[in-house]
């Protein structure tokens, strides 16, 4: 599976990977980004509604995404 993954991340344009970021990471823009506003919900200890947690998984997807991606280049010297 290590290896599936590693090249799902190769093929994954580094533009596609931003472009996921910018839009589906940080929707919606107003009147705060919904990642931003569940992390500081996680770090006060209010993230326990299923639809926040389930916000944060969403919106951090395509962040956890970009930085696999980052560190994969960043290991094979990319």
């Amino acid at each position: 599976m290590h290896k599936t993954m590693g090249g799902l991340l190769d093929r994954l344009s580094w533009g596609t990977a931003v472009l996921l970021v910018v839009t589906l990471g940080l929707a919606p823009y107003l009147p705060e980004p919904h990642i931003w506003e569940k992390l500081r919900m996680l770090a006060h200890g209010g993230l326990s509604r299923t639809i926040d947690i389930g916000d944060l998984l969403l919106h951090g997807a395509p962040w956890l995404l970009l930085a696999a991606k980052c560190t994969r280049a960043t290991l094979r010297g990319t």
